[in-house]
């Protein structure tokens, strides 16, 4: 393990005014902020709130580093008041976080703890990172990299696999655990420590192949209510259709077993890169996600997978799919569908949370339904189905239904007109704790008058507050 030091004192590039918190409501748009308001393109964001203090809010995305002259980096806001303020900058930058590429994700646990994962610019290795004072400094206490040839895994068993490169790493904590995921160039890849308290974290195991899982990516992982995890992904990696979601169980979590056998869930028609007019420089995959109910109420262990479907292969007619199960993925309900628009528009990278104080559930999507092509304000180019704005729904009843969509952000984006090369990106971000949901998303409409590049240039991330009533 690569022995690293706490990021120096945080620099402050800018303190933007509070914002009032909004109601989820369809009649009306929550406040939205500019939380980057920098030059360039952010994108593929991550949030994560603070269970023990929830006006500790962190992001961080990608950057478009080489725009900037730069080798490597990652663009970080924090917020100590709810989201009313950001305070900003780089990390990763060939400081203490290394030279990273992109990729983040982050995750809050019950202690306070906030692990970060993401990609190295240069080494086929995933580094796991640590913050114990919210968000302000971090530290690799770990990576995931290719274990010795024969190595075997908890139960016996080659545990190798097809390690071939690294992508797209996720990491969840929770119940005492940190687990991360990993596209290992041929199998997803998995690993876990236990967790005992605010810095207190132990070995990482060496890691474990998720059977029946070459080729298959674009993945989440999961833990239950009694430490159990799950892991699911898309197959294929490539192409523009037949795509289909597996899940697997590790039963123990950190315990002596292994993930089981992969159980098929559903297809989707979305292949690993499915080119739609709004994603047509980098298309789209089918973003499967879970969330995993451990609070103790009335659908305590249920499972939710979120995904994205299209209704005919090469339609661009996707929409957003919810369905759960209350028997660690051996069965599925069907699935509901979530967008309750009218039209064939695409529906697209969607992202799920649960609000472990209360087991409601918040969705949120990128979406196009608004863009018929005849101008107004969801259309910024005259072309159908190329502009989108970030929307979102709330269950409070386990998933069997949803809200009435609201339309979260004021503006209206397109993501060609970025020059970002991967438009919005492969995801977004949503965070969901004490009835508050905070998603994060790319936005290039500049409505908050605040992005530098201007409207229907580079990309800013934006958030918001949403009250669940």
């Amino acid at each position: 393990m690569r022995r690293l030091h706490a990021l120096g004192p945080l620099m402050i590039i800018g303190m933007f005014a509070a914002t009032p918190v909004s109601t989820a409501s369809a009649a009306s748009v929550p406040h939205n902020v500019d939380a980057s308001q920098r030059h360039l393109n952010e994108s593929e964001e991550t949030i994560a709130v603070n269970p023990t203090n929830p006006d500790n809010i962190v992001m961080v995305s990608n950057i478009g580093h080489r725009e900037a002259g730069l080798t490597a980096g990652m663009f970080a806001a924090i917020s100590f008041d709810g989201g009313a303020t950001w305070t900003h900058r780089l990390i990763g930058n060939n400081d203490s976080l290394g030279d990273s590429c992109c990729d983040p994700s982050l995750s809050f646990d019950e202690f306070g703890n906030l692990f970060l994962t993401y990609l190295f610019e240069a080494e086929n290795e995933v580094p796991i990172a640590l913050s114990t004072d919210g968000g302000l400094t971090f530290n690799i206490i770990s990576n995931v990299v290719a274990p010795p040839k024969n190595t075997p895994t908890k139960s016996g068993g080659d545990n190798r696999g097809l390690f071939r490169f690294v992508d797209q790493p996720t990491i969840t904590a929770g119940h005492g655990e940190v687990w991360v995921i990993v596209n290992a160039g041929g199998p997803m890849f998995a690993t876990g420590a236990p967790v005992t308290g605010l810095g207190q974290v132990g070995a990482f195991f060496q890691g474990e192949v998720v059977p029946g899982t070459n080729n298959c990516t674009y993945g989440d992982i999961a833990i239950g209510p009694a430490g159990q995890v799950m892991q699911v992904c898309t197959l294929t990696e490539s192409g523009q259709g037949g795509g289909k979601l597996f899940i697997n169980v590790d039963p123990d979590g950190l315990g002596p077993a292994n993930f089981g056998d992969r159980v098929f869930v559903t297809a989707t028609h979305v292949g690993g890169f499915d080119f739609i007019p709004a994603q047509a420089d980098r298309s789209i995959d089918a973003e499967p996600g879970l969330a995993w109910d451990r609070t103790g109420g009335p659908h305590n262990g249920r499972v939710y997978l979120i995904n994205t479907k299209e209704q005919q292969n090469e339609s661009d007619d996707t929409d957003i799919y919810v369905r759960y199960s209350d028997d660690d993925g051996a069965s599925w309900s069907q699935g509901v569908l979530v967008n309750d628009d009218q039209t064939t528009n695409s529906q697209f990278l969607p992202k799920i949370a649960l609000d472990q104080t209360t087991g409601d559930i918040a969705a949120v999507w990128y979406d196009a339904r608004k863009d018929l092509g005849a101008g107004g304000p969801g259309d910024t180019d005259g072309a159908p189905n190329t502009d989108a704005q970030l929307w979102g729904a709330f269950s409070s009843n386990g998933g069997t239904s949803f809200s009435e969509n609201m339309q979260i952000s004021a503006g209206t984006s397109n993501s060609h007109d970025s020059g970002n090369g991967i438009d919005y990106g492969d995801y977004s971000g949503l965070a969901f704790f004490g009835g508050v949901a905070h998603p994060a998303w790319s936005d290039n409409s500049n409505s908050t008058g605040t992005n530098p590049d201007g409207a229907r240039h580079q990309l800013d991330i934006y958030t918001a507050a949403v009250t669940v009533s």
